[in-house]
Protein backbone atom coordinates (compact mmCIF):
# COMPACT_ATOMS: atom_id res chain seq x y z
CA UNK A 1 0.00 0.00 0.00
CA UNK A 2 1.08 3.57 -0.56
CA UNK A 3 4.73 4.56 -0.68
CA UNK A 4 7.47 4.18 1.91
CA UNK A 5 7.39 7.70 3.33
CA UNK A 6 3.60 7.99 3.24
CA UNK A 7 3.38 4.69 5.13
CA UNK A 8 5.91 5.95 7.66
CA UNK A 9 3.83 9.09 8.22
CA UNK A 10 0.75 6.90 8.54
CA UNK A 11 2.35 4.72 11.22
CA UNK A 12 3.80 7.65 13.15
CA UNK A 13 0.28 9.01 13.68
CA UNK A 14 -0.48 5.82 15.59
CA UNK A 15 2.77 4.95 17.31
CA UNK A 16 4.33 8.31 18.16
CA UNK A 17 2.40 9.27 21.30
CA UNK A 18 4.55 11.87 23.10
CA UNK A 19 3.91 12.84 26.70
CA UNK A 20 5.36 15.57 28.88
CA UNK A 21 8.07 13.18 30.08
CA UNK A 22 8.59 10.91 27.06
CA UNK A 23 8.59 12.70 23.74
CA UNK A 24 11.83 11.94 21.87
CA UNK A 25 12.37 9.85 18.74
CA UNK A 26 15.67 8.02 18.26
CA UNK A 27 17.03 7.43 14.74
CA UNK A 28 20.48 6.74 13.36
CA UNK A 29 22.61 9.79 12.67
CA UNK A 30 22.86 9.14 8.95
CA UNK A 31 19.37 7.77 8.37
CA UNK A 32 17.93 8.28 4.91
CA UNK A 33 16.99 11.98 4.60
CA UNK A 34 13.29 11.22 4.17
CA UNK A 35 13.27 9.53 7.59
CA UNK A 36 14.80 12.64 9.14
CA UNK A 37 12.15 14.77 7.45
CA UNK A 38 9.27 12.52 8.55
CA UNK A 39 10.36 12.31 12.18
CA UNK A 40 11.06 16.02 12.44
CA UNK A 41 7.71 16.91 10.91
CA UNK A 42 5.79 14.74 13.37
CA UNK A 43 7.73 16.08 16.33
CA UNK A 44 7.06 19.64 15.13
CA UNK A 45 3.36 18.88 14.55
CA UNK A 46 3.01 17.97 18.24
CA UNK A 47 4.42 21.31 19.31
CA UNK A 48 7.90 20.02 20.14
CA UNK A 49 11.16 21.51 18.87
CA UNK A 50 12.81 18.87 16.61
CA UNK A 51 16.21 20.07 17.84
CA UNK A 52 15.19 18.70 21.23
CA UNK A 53 12.82 15.90 20.25
CA UNK A 54 14.95 14.15 17.62
CA UNK A 55 17.84 12.12 19.02
CA UNK A 56 20.45 10.52 16.74
CA UNK A 57 23.13 7.92 17.25
CA UNK A 58 26.18 7.33 15.10
CA UNK A 59 29.30 5.23 14.92
CA UNK A 60 32.17 5.80 17.32
CA UNK A 61 35.06 7.95 16.07
CA UNK A 62 37.17 5.98 13.62
CA UNK A 63 34.46 3.34 13.11
CA UNK A 64 31.88 3.00 10.33
CA UNK A 65 29.18 0.84 11.94
CA UNK A 66 26.95 1.66 14.88
CA UNK A 67 27.49 -0.73 17.75
CA UNK A 68 24.41 -2.48 19.09
CA UNK A 69 25.58 -1.91 22.66
CA UNK A 70 25.75 1.84 22.02
CA UNK A 71 22.16 1.90 20.75
CA UNK A 72 20.95 -0.07 23.76
CA UNK A 73 22.99 2.07 26.17
CA UNK A 74 21.40 5.26 24.83
CA UNK A 75 17.89 3.78 25.05
CA UNK A 76 18.57 2.80 28.67
CA UNK A 77 20.02 6.15 29.69
CA UNK A 78 17.65 8.59 27.97
CA UNK A 79 14.32 8.11 29.71
CA UNK A 80 12.69 10.74 27.46
CA UNK A 81 12.81 8.46 24.39
CA UNK A 82 9.29 7.40 23.46
CA UNK A 83 9.91 5.91 20.03
CA UNK A 84 12.85 4.21 18.28
CA UNK A 85 12.87 4.06 14.47
CA UNK A 86 15.94 2.55 12.83
CA UNK A 87 16.83 1.13 9.42
CA UNK A 88 16.95 -2.63 8.99
CA UNK A 89 19.92 -2.15 6.68
CA UNK A 90 21.64 1.23 6.82
CA UNK A 91 21.42 2.69 3.33
CA UNK A 92 24.83 4.40 3.31
CA UNK A 93 27.04 1.82 5.02
CA UNK A 94 25.10 -1.38 4.36
CA UNK A 95 25.10 -2.37 8.04
CA UNK A 96 22.39 -4.87 8.98
CA UNK A 97 21.19 -4.03 12.48
CA UNK A 98 20.43 -6.63 15.16
CA UNK A 99 16.68 -6.09 14.94
CA UNK A 100 15.61 -8.70 17.46
CA UNK A 101 18.09 -7.65 20.14
CA UNK A 102 17.46 -3.91 19.77
CA UNK A 103 13.68 -4.41 19.71
CA UNK A 104 13.80 -6.37 22.97
CA UNK A 105 15.95 -3.69 24.60
CA UNK A 106 13.60 -0.91 23.51
CA UNK A 107 10.57 -2.72 24.88
CA UNK A 108 12.35 -3.37 28.18
CA UNK A 109 12.73 0.40 28.59
CA UNK A 110 9.08 1.05 27.69
CA UNK A 111 9.71 2.35 24.16
CA UNK A 112 7.76 1.62 21.00
CA UNK A 113 10.03 0.54 18.15
CA UNK A 114 9.59 0.51 14.38
CA UNK A 115 11.88 -0.29 11.46
CA UNK A 116 12.43 1.19 8.01
CA UNK A 117 13.14 -1.93 5.96
CA UNK A 118 13.69 -0.28 2.58
CA UNK A 119 17.09 -1.97 2.14
CA UNK A 120 16.31 -5.08 4.18
CA UNK A 121 13.13 -6.53 2.69
CA UNK A 122 13.98 -9.14 0.07
CA UNK A 123 17.62 -8.86 1.13
CA UNK A 124 18.01 -10.01 4.73
CA UNK A 125 16.16 -12.56 6.90
CA UNK A 126 13.23 -10.95 8.72
CA UNK A 127 10.98 -12.41 11.46
CA UNK A 128 9.03 -9.30 12.44
CA UNK A 129 6.25 -11.08 14.32
CA UNK A 130 8.58 -13.41 16.21
CA UNK A 131 10.88 -10.51 17.10
CA UNK A 132 7.90 -8.56 18.52
CA UNK A 133 8.47 -5.55 16.24
CA UNK A 134 5.71 -2.99 16.80
CA UNK A 135 5.63 -1.70 13.22
CA UNK A 136 7.68 -1.58 10.05
CA UNK A 137 7.45 -0.20 6.54
CA UNK A 138 9.33 -0.69 3.28
CA UNK A 139 9.39 0.02 -0.42
CA UNK A 140 9.44 -2.67 -3.11
CA UNK A 141 11.55 -1.12 -5.86
CA UNK A 142 14.90 -2.29 -4.49
CA UNK A 143 15.32 -5.98 -3.66
CA UNK A 144 11.65 -6.78 -4.34
CA UNK A 145 12.20 -5.71 -7.97
CA UNK A 146 8.94 -3.85 -8.62
CA UNK A 147 10.55 -0.84 -10.31
CA UNK A 148 10.68 2.88 -9.44
CA UNK A 149 7.51 4.14 -7.80
CA UNK A 150 6.36 0.60 -7.01
CA UNK A 151 3.85 -0.03 -4.27
CA UNK A 152 5.18 -0.15 -0.70
CA UNK A 153 4.19 -2.17 2.35
CA UNK A 154 3.78 -1.95 6.09
CA UNK A 155 3.64 -4.28 9.08
CA UNK A 156 1.73 -3.85 12.33
CA UNK A 157 2.21 -6.48 15.01
CA UNK A 158 -0.65 -8.84 15.69
CA UNK A 159 -0.98 -7.54 19.25
CA UNK A 160 -2.47 -4.36 17.74
CA UNK A 161 -4.67 -6.22 15.24
CA UNK A 162 -7.98 -5.26 16.80
CA UNK A 163 -6.97 -2.29 18.93
CA UNK A 164 -9.36 0.38 17.69
CA UNK A 165 -8.40 2.73 20.53
CA UNK A 166 -5.19 3.71 18.75
CA UNK A 167 -5.46 6.88 16.65
CA UNK A 168 -4.84 6.44 12.94
CA UNK A 169 -5.35 8.00 9.57
CA UNK A 170 -8.46 6.41 8.12
CA UNK A 171 -9.45 5.83 4.51
CA UNK A 172 -12.06 3.93 2.56
CA UNK A 173 -9.71 1.11 1.58
CA UNK A 174 -8.89 0.43 5.24
CA UNK A 175 -12.53 -0.06 6.18
CA UNK A 176 -13.71 -3.59 6.84
CA UNK A 177 -14.18 -5.01 3.35
CA UNK A 178 -17.30 -6.97 4.32
CA UNK A 179 -19.16 -3.68 4.70
CA UNK A 180 -17.06 -1.33 2.56
CA UNK A 181 -19.76 -0.87 -0.05
CA UNK A 182 -22.45 -0.15 2.50
CA UNK A 183 -21.03 3.40 2.45
CA UNK A 184 -21.45 4.03 6.18
CA UNK A 185 -19.95 7.26 7.54
CA UNK A 186 -18.45 5.44 10.53
CA UNK A 187 -15.01 3.90 10.02
CA UNK A 188 -14.74 0.23 10.98
CA UNK A 189 -11.11 -0.76 10.38
CA UNK A 190 -10.06 -4.05 8.86
CA UNK A 191 -8.02 -6.26 11.15
CA UNK A 192 -4.30 -5.62 11.49
CA UNK A 193 -2.20 -3.81 8.92
CA UNK A 194 -5.04 -3.92 6.40
CA UNK A 195 -6.84 -1.33 8.52
CA UNK A 196 -4.08 1.18 7.75
CA UNK A 197 -4.79 1.23 4.03
CA UNK A 198 -6.09 4.54 2.75
CA UNK A 199 -6.92 4.44 -0.94
CA UNK A 200 -7.40 1.90 -3.71
CA UNK A 201 -3.89 0.83 -4.82
CA UNK A 202 -2.77 0.97 -8.43
CA UNK A 203 -3.49 -2.28 -10.24
CA UNK A 204 -0.41 -1.76 -12.42
CA UNK A 205 1.83 -1.29 -9.36
CA UNK A 206 0.42 -4.46 -7.81
CA UNK A 207 0.99 -6.41 -11.03
CA UNK A 208 4.63 -5.29 -11.18
CA UNK A 209 5.20 -6.62 -7.67
CA UNK A 210 3.32 -9.90 -7.72
CA UNK A 211 5.53 -11.45 -10.38
CA UNK A 212 8.60 -10.84 -8.23
CA UNK A 213 6.94 -12.18 -5.08
CA UNK A 214 5.95 -15.35 -6.90
CA UNK A 215 9.60 -15.88 -7.84
CA UNK A 216 10.63 -15.42 -4.20
CA UNK A 217 8.18 -18.17 -3.26
CA UNK A 218 9.46 -20.41 -6.03
CA UNK A 219 13.15 -19.93 -5.26
CA UNK A 220 12.87 -19.94 -1.46
CA UNK A 221 14.40 -17.13 0.57
CA UNK A 222 16.84 -19.37 2.45
CA UNK A 223 18.48 -20.44 -0.82
CA UNK A 224 18.60 -16.85 -2.06
CA UNK A 225 20.19 -15.69 1.18
CA UNK A 226 22.76 -18.49 1.01
CA UNK A 227 23.81 -17.44 -2.48
CA UNK A 228 23.79 -13.78 -1.44
CA UNK A 229 26.22 -14.41 1.42
CA UNK A 230 28.60 -16.17 -0.95
CA UNK A 231 28.30 -13.53 -3.68
CA UNK A 232 29.03 -10.62 -1.36
CA UNK A 233 31.80 -12.54 0.36
CA UNK A 234 33.37 -13.19 -3.04
CA UNK A 235 33.08 -9.50 -3.93
CA UNK A 236 34.79 -8.51 -0.69
CA UNK A 237 37.59 -11.06 -1.15
CA UNK A 238 38.29 -9.92 -4.70
CA UNK A 239 38.31 -6.24 -3.75
CA UNK A 240 40.91 -6.87 -1.06
CA UNK A 241 43.05 -9.20 -3.20
CA UNK A 242 42.84 -7.80 -6.74
CA UNK A 243 42.93 -4.18 -5.57
CA UNK A 244 45.41 -4.73 -2.75
CA UNK A 245 47.78 -2.03 -4.06
CA UNK A 246 45.05 0.58 -3.94
CA UNK A 247 43.65 -0.67 -0.65
CA UNK A 248 47.01 -0.46 1.13
CA UNK A 249 47.47 3.03 -0.34
CA UNK A 250 44.18 4.06 1.33
CA UNK A 251 42.49 4.91 -1.97
CA UNK A 252 39.38 3.06 -0.86
CA UNK A 253 37.93 1.26 2.13
CA UNK A 254 34.86 -0.91 2.72
CA UNK A 255 32.39 0.68 5.14
CA UNK A 256 30.15 -2.40 5.41
CA UNK A 257 30.81 -4.86 8.25
CA UNK A 258 32.80 -7.95 7.21
CA UNK A 259 30.54 -10.35 9.15
CA UNK A 260 27.82 -11.73 6.85
CA UNK A 261 25.24 -11.67 9.65
CA UNK A 262 25.74 -7.89 9.86
CA UNK A 263 25.12 -7.12 6.20
CA UNK A 264 22.93 -7.96 3.22
CA UNK A 265 23.98 -7.92 -0.44
CA UNK A 266 25.49 -4.47 -0.40
CA UNK A 267 29.09 -3.39 0.05
CA UNK A 268 29.62 0.33 0.46
CA UNK A 269 33.02 1.32 -0.91
CA UNK A 270 34.35 4.69 0.16
CA UNK A 271 36.93 6.41 -2.04
CA UNK A 272 39.37 8.91 -0.62
CA UNK A 273 39.10 11.03 -3.77
CA UNK A 274 37.55 11.19 -7.26
CA UNK A 275 34.61 8.95 -6.40
CA UNK A 276 32.48 10.35 -9.23
CA UNK A 277 35.26 9.67 -11.75
CA UNK A 278 35.35 6.05 -10.58
CA UNK A 279 31.57 5.80 -10.76
CA UNK A 280 31.52 7.25 -14.26
CA UNK A 281 34.16 4.76 -15.36
CA UNK A 282 32.18 1.83 -14.00
CA UNK A 283 29.03 3.05 -15.71
CA UNK A 284 30.84 3.39 -19.05
CA UNK A 285 31.97 -0.22 -18.70
CA UNK A 286 28.43 -1.45 -18.07
CA UNK A 287 28.72 -1.98 -14.31
CA UNK A 288 25.38 -0.98 -12.79
CA UNK A 289 25.87 0.30 -9.26
CA UNK A 290 25.10 3.61 -7.59
CA UNK A 291 26.81 6.47 -5.82
CA UNK A 292 25.98 8.23 -2.61
CA UNK A 293 27.74 11.54 -2.21
CA UNK A 294 30.16 12.57 -1.06
CA UNK A 295 32.40 9.50 -1.24
CA UNK A 296 30.56 6.16 -1.53
CA UNK A 297 29.81 3.71 -4.34
CA UNK A 298 27.38 0.93 -3.43
CA UNK A 299 27.81 -2.42 -5.18
CA UNK A 300 25.12 -4.99 -4.40
CA UNK A 301 25.28 -8.36 -6.19
CA UNK A 302 21.77 -9.75 -5.86
CA UNK A 303 21.22 -13.51 -5.91
CA UNK A 304 18.26 -13.48 -8.30
CA UNK A 305 20.11 -12.20 -11.33
CA UNK A 306 23.79 -11.67 -10.53
CA UNK A 307 26.47 -14.34 -10.96
CA UNK A 308 29.96 -14.85 -9.60
CA UNK A 309 31.20 -13.99 -13.10
CA UNK A 310 29.43 -10.61 -12.83
CA UNK A 311 31.26 -9.94 -9.58
CA UNK A 312 34.61 -10.98 -11.07
CA UNK A 313 34.15 -8.70 -14.08
CA UNK A 314 33.04 -5.74 -11.95
CA UNK A 315 36.13 -5.93 -9.75
CA UNK A 316 38.49 -6.15 -12.71
CA UNK A 317 36.76 -3.19 -14.35
CA UNK A 318 37.32 -1.29 -11.12
CA UNK A 319 40.97 -2.35 -11.14
CA UNK A 320 41.42 -1.01 -14.67
CA UNK A 321 39.91 2.32 -13.64
CA UNK A 322 42.07 2.70 -10.54
CA UNK A 323 45.21 1.52 -12.32
CA UNK A 324 44.66 4.24 -14.96
CA UNK A 325 44.07 6.88 -12.30
CA UNK A 326 47.06 5.80 -10.20
CA UNK A 327 49.66 4.21 -12.54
Amino acid sequence: MGTLTSNLHNLLVTFYRPTATRFKILIEEKAFPSDHYAMSSHIHSRGIDPAVGLVTIGARPGETSIRTEDIIDLIQKDKEIALVVLSGVQYYTGQLFEIEKITAAAHKEGCIIGWDLAHAVGNAPLRLHDWDVDFACWCSYKYLNSGPGGIAGLFVHEKYANDTSLPRLAGWWGNNKTERFEMKPEFNPSEGAAGYQLSNPSVMAMACLIGSLELFDEAGFDLLRSKSVRLTGYLEALLLEVLSRHFTADRFRILTPPQHEQRGCQLSIEFSERMMDVFKGLKERGVICDERKPTVIRIAPTPFYNSFTDVYKAVYHLKDILDAMYP
